[in-house]
């Protein structure tokens, strides 16, 4: 009896949160969905950049209650259901695609760094078999979940749900319904490597894949919580719900209790939290160049801008213009500073 409380006072300790969250998307802010709704170009608030998705209300696409988060993850007060109905068509595309960015200048694109999330689907509305879905992806697709019969694949359907690098299948499993699949994405932007965490339920993250070469390209502003479905002559549209929960990213030691960091150590009766170190914010706001992506990953033209003399340079992918922009506008050599939209411009 004795061994036995010494070793689990031993794995949560292993478990407990070591690392630094650069990001906390775990939905603990929004009061609702409606909150996703502040954030603009304009107006750039809250913990997601919100515009690919339909013409409907964000009600619509994504719906926040603490039915939709895996029940060990006392850290996240909440989980979303993200959802693709008929009407999920975004900017003129033919994929249905409903999709969050963080909004954040932290560097979520440096180093070594762990992207988390627990993902689950039901019987009700799943995602259908017959078509190839891009789930939790960059916009080179260098590392992503995928799920139904991939794009070319021989074949009706497909029931699994896969990790991908740089297209290929790395690791797979059966997509069963009501099964929480917690997943971390351990990228080295600095070593261009990236590895996979995975467990399911309330069990501890281990490494399914040793990290291994992947072109590791991310401006920090390009991550997609959420899914893009490619589409498929003759196979009409359903509606589609994915339940996400413990959405962070984190530097240093991988945290794999799937409490998740700042979460109650006492089972959840709140009363003893374990310690959490989170970086402290940016004066600068990271925002996405590529505001029109599809399953090749197109970016919307960028126009040169010129430069103006303010007397200080703005790095890579910073700030370099844009209404009421007070900032640098000349960028650090070789970089230009491109139009992204009338309040926005960026160097690279």
């Amino acid at each position: 009896m004795r061994f036995s409380v010494l070793s689990s006072i031993l794995a949560n300790a292993l478990s407990a949160s070591a690392g630094t969250i650069l990001w906390d998307g775990r939905f603990n802010d929004l009061s609702s969905s409606k909150d996703l709704e502040k954030w603009s170009w304009a107006n750039q608030v809250g913990p997601y950049q919100w515009y690919i998705h339909g013409s409907s209300s964000v009600t619509a696409y994504v719906n926040l209650s603490p039915d939709y988060k895996n029940p060990a993850d006392s850290g996240s007060k909440q989980g979303a259901k993200i959802t693709l109905d008929n009407t999920a068509y975004w900017n003129g595309q033919n994929m249905r695609r409903t999709e969050l960015i963080p909004q954040t200048s932290a560097a979520i694109n440096q180093g070594k760094v762990y992207y988390h999330f627990s993902l689950m689907r039901k019987n009700t509305n799943p995602p259908a078999t017959t078509r190839e879905h891009q789930i939790a992806f960059f916009e080179s697709h260098f590392t992503e979940l995928k799920s139904g019969l991939l794009s070319g694949a021989p074949g009706e359907s497909d029931s699994l749900l896969r990790w991908c690098v740089g297209g290929q299948t790395q690791w797979s499993t059966d997509w069963e319904a009501d099964v929480w699949h917690n997943v971390a994405y351990e990228i080295d932007f600095s070593a261009n490597t990236v590895g996979f965490w995975h467990s399911t339920g309330s069990d501890p993250l281990t490494q399914k894949v040793a990290p291994i070469s992947a072109s590791t390209s991310s401006n920090g502003a390009d991550w997609h919580v959420g899914v893009l479905e490619l589409p498929r002559s003759g196979y009409p549209d359903t509606t589609e719900d994915y339940y996400w929960s413990g959405v962070y990213i984190e530097s240093g030691s991988i945290t794999t209790n799937i409490a998740g960091p700042g979460a109650p150590s006492d089972g959840g009766s709140g009363n003893s939290t374990t310690s959490v170190t989170v970086a402290p914010p940016s004066t600068t706001l990271a925002t996405s160049t590529t505001k029109a992506s599809s399953a090749t990953t197109t970016s919307a033209p960028a126009t040169s801008t010129t430069a103006g003399s303010g007397g200080c340079t703005a790095a890579q992918w910073a700030q370099c213009g844009g209404i009421n922009f007070t900032g640098c506008t000349t960028c650090a050599s070789p970089y230009k500073c491109n139009f992204i939209n009338d309040y926005y411009s960026q160097c690279y």
